[in-house]
């Protein structure tokens, strides 16, 4: 595919084209990741009032305006499929897979959907790939079990403690068979005036699903160094929040942080180290990313910036267990072995990371040669190869779009592990620029050595990330005052249960 240029909504070569980032203070750049002009909105607005469902697939090695291109398929329901650099050689499997998947997945039509909540909580706005005309309503000319709609809860008036409120979400649509039906899901909560209850039973996946979607939409309007702080602010106030209302009192050198949400500091520093906030990286990838978690689930939203890790070397050992995937491992160099395999996947891409000095026995049933130097790509004929191939399907059923594999070595020179080292490992460097801490405060720069301890509400925890460098700006911010603190407390907590799939 290239630039369409013919016809109506035709593109044309932008400044985007040939460029390779938006580096952090580029104050303009961002404006490369909005349509060109309003023509596909509106084409796409037509294409709703009819019921019409767009996806679109795109096979390219050069620049395609992904940023214009999206608009039709995020307001009509659909979503964007996008195989950059494509290969004729490597790509058809995905291609072929990620199609089949499209039109034989569970899905509706016609769709029309409401959110209501009881007195004192009102919706106050929507995302997600739809078209919306009436402010209560949002119209889905296609959805389907992939995509996602996250509705925001704004509270607007007085709740008793001990009663309850509710929330249903009605959705009416048209099955394969041309039925129409409606599903109503219906969910009722206890009201709590104790700010430990909403740290307690927060909810982390849905609250770290909204932080990205809403930091992925303010992308093309700000600077990206905004929203990078943004990003970073966010998570500094939910646990300054907790320190101020909820802690007891604790020594200045240890970090409390609540225990539904003790892992938000580490999926905070992914998203700044993610395709979409990365100051490298070509502009229609951005582009496609922020198109790409418009929708994404909920459940797979953490594996896409802080991915999944499992070894595959001792595969027999899993003998007759109920799982076939390996226990996860966290995605840090520190737990890598020159001597042992590992599977990286992130919900959209997988990747084999095999060490220098992996057996040669193993390396022979798994890929049929004794050295690392030259990797077959097919599957062998004995039962640890079946093993990892069984293993790699069972991930792919879980994930929407199929995983498109590669092996990469240590020390590959071609670069592929380079590439991809943003899956497995997370430096610091970046995200201290943002906070202003000189690098020679933290000892190691690498993640889970930044402090000694670290206590959460309830016992000791080891192993958050980050954790040097948010004591030391909670610290600051603690001995300022942390006027705003309340804000952030209402806003971030009623986002916890409006994750609706």
């Amino acid at each position: 595919m290239v630039l369409p240029s013919l016809g109506i909504g035709s593109l044309s070569s932008r400044d985007a084209e040939g460029r390779t980032n938006i580096s952090a203070g580029d104050k303009e750049g961002h404006k490369l990741l909005q349509p060109a002009d309003k023509t596909l909105k509106t084409m796409a607005i037509e294409f709703a009032e009819y019921q019409v469902c767009v996806d679109v697939f795109i096979t390219t090695q050069t620049y395609v305006d992904i940023a214009s291109i999206s608009v039709i398929p995020r307001t009509t329901g659909g979503q964007v499929y996008y195989y950059y650099p494509f290969s004729a050689l490597s790509d058809p499997a995905k291609l072929c897979n990620d199609l089949r998947w499209n039109v034989t997945r569970p899905q509706g039509f016609e769709a029309v959907m409401r959110v209501r909540c009881s007195q004192g909580i009102q919706v106050q706005e929507y995302s997600g790939n739809f078209c919306k005309r009436i402010p209560t309503d949002i119209d889905l000319p296609g959805i389907d079990c992939d995509k996602t709609i996250i509705a925001t809860l704004k509270h607007d008036g007085k709740l008793q403690e001990g009663s309850e409120c509710a929330f249903q979400c009605a959705l009416l649509y048209t099955t394969l068979y041309g039925q129409r039906r409606i599903r109503v899901i219906t969910l009722s909560l206890p009201c709590t005036n104790k700010i430990s209850d909403l740290f307690r039973f927060a909810d982390l996946e849905t609250q770290f699903a909204y932080s990205l979607k809403q930091a992925a939409s303010e992308i093309p309007s700000r600077p990206l160094s905004n929203v990078r702080e943004q990003v970073i602010s966010l998570c500094v106030n939910i646990l300054l929040s907790y320190r101020k209302f909820c802690a007891t009192v604790s020594s200045s050198g240890q970090l409390i942080l609540p225990e539904a949400l003790k892992f938000l500091p580490l999926y905070s520093l992914a998203l700044i180290k993610s395709t979409g906030l990365r100051t490298d990286g070509r502009i229609d990838d951005r582009s496609f990313w922020i198109s790409y978690v418009s929708f994404l689930s909920t459940s797979l939203v953490v594996p896409l910036v802080y991915p999944r890790m499992v070894a595959i070397y001792d595969l027999n050992s899993k003998e007759g267990e109920e799982s076939l995937i390996p226990p996860v491992i966290a995605p840090s160099s520190e737990h890598a072995r020159d001597e042992r395999i590992y599977f990286l996947e992130n919900g959209d891409e997988g990747i084999i990371c095999v060490g220098n000095s992996v057996d040669s026995n193993i390396l022979q049933q798994l890929f049929g040669v004794s050295s690392i130097d030259e990797f077959p790509t097919q599957q062998l004929n004995n039962p640890l190869s079946k093993k990892l191939n069984d293993v790699i399907n069972e991930i792919r059923c879980q994930r929407s779009s199929y995983l498109h594999l590669k092996l990469c070595k240590k020390g590959d020179p071609s670069g592929q592990c380079t590439r991809a080292s943003h899956l497995c490992t997370f430096c610091l460097q970046a995200i201290l620029c943002h906070l202003g801490i000189p690098e020679g405060q933290c000892k190691d720069r690498r993640i889970g050595r930044q402090v000694d301890s670290v206590y959460v509400h309830g016992g000791k925890f080891e192993g958050i990330t980050i954790a040097n460098m948010l004591q030391l700006h909670l610290s600051s911010r603690w001995r300022a005052g942390a006027e705003k603190a309340e804000k952030y407390q209402l806003h971030v907590y009623a986002s916890g249960i409006c994750s609706i799939e």
